[in-house]
């Protein structure tokens, strides 16, 4: 009797044992694969943010912070696939909602002032930029910083935050364009030639920082070409930013001379060069 007591026992807890393990096992299982979901929604994300379209990441990360209110890093992925997608009034309000979460960092509040530059709120953008301690001296708050005091016309302070930034980044040219035009704008072409030209030197690709060069040259009365990198369109193209600066200059003749080489040197036709040649020489024949 005793040994049948015991053998139930002994079965009873046998099967309470297999019973815990299966438990255990499954909780385990779960575990795993709650893992690997993590894991897998993370390499998502990373796809979304760098090669997905910003229009697909906008509807993924839309949708995953809507499920998920309080992760921030939906709402980030969701503000910076706006940005992505140049749909910057929406991107600057996701960042006002990222911001107002637990987690926010002042990277986060550095692109948020991105954001609002971009959708042309200068106030706001100068508010948010001023609630980043100034221990934080990233290119990116920089370059901002200079943009926001050129925008006030503070000019040292701009120049001082636009050397900072050129210092701080392996890829300056597009900060050295924006540098070279806020000289051009303040009337210094000296500085602005040299600043266009180091934009040049770093990219020669710069289509922009070659014209702003020509304008900066056509300011001083120089209606040369420089030597930098150009194909022939781009010559063509420069040829006529140069005709135009010329005849800004009150330079009539050397204008329309540059607008005819613009033309001859295009290999298609170059209509904007055409439509500003022939105002030209009309108005010369109606006076």
């Amino acid at each position: 009797m005793r040994h049948s007591v015991f053998m139930a026992v002994a079965l009873s807890s046998a099967m309470a044992l297999a019973a815990c393990d299966q438990k255990n096992a499954e909780e385990t299982v779960e575990r795993a694969f709650q893992d690997v979901n993590v894991v897998d929604e993370s390499d998502l994300n990373d796809v979304m943010l760098t090669v997905a379209d910003p229009n697909e990441a906008v509807a993924h990360f839309s949708r995953t912070s809507k499920e998920n209110p309080g992760r921030i890093d939906a709402q980030r992925g969701l503000a910076i696939s706006l940005v992505r997608a140049k749909r910057y009034t929406e991107a600057s309000s996701a960042y006002a909602r990222l911001v107002k979460l637990d987690g926010v960092t002042n990277d986060d509040r550095v692109d948020f002032a991105d954001a609002l530059l971009r959708s042309g709120d200068w106030a706001r953008a100068e508010e948010e930029l001023d609630k980043v301690p100034p221990t934080v001296e990233t290119f990116k708050r920089y370059r901002l910083e200079a943009l926001v005091a050129d925008s006030n016309q503070e000019w040292k302070k701009a120049d001082s935050f636009y050397e900072t930034a050129v210092g701080l980044t392996t890829r300056p040219s597009g900060v050295l364009n924006n540098w070279g035009y806020s000289k051009l704008t303040r009337g210094d072409f000296g500085d602005a030639e040299r600043l266009f030209t180091d934009a040049i030197r770093q990219d020669p690709s710069l289509f922009t920082a070659k014209n702003n060069l020509i304008l900066a040259r056509g300011a001083q009365g120089n209606y040369s070409l420089p030597v930098i990198p150009m194909d022939q369109t781009e010559r063509a193209q420069l040829l006529h930013t140069l005709g135009l600066a010329a005849v800004k200059q009150g330079n009539l003749e050397t204008g329309k001379g540059l607008l005819r080489d613009a033309i001859e040197t295009h290999p298609q036709h170059f209509e904007a060069a055409v439509r500003s040649l022939r105002a030209l020489e009309n108005n010369v024949s109606n006076g």
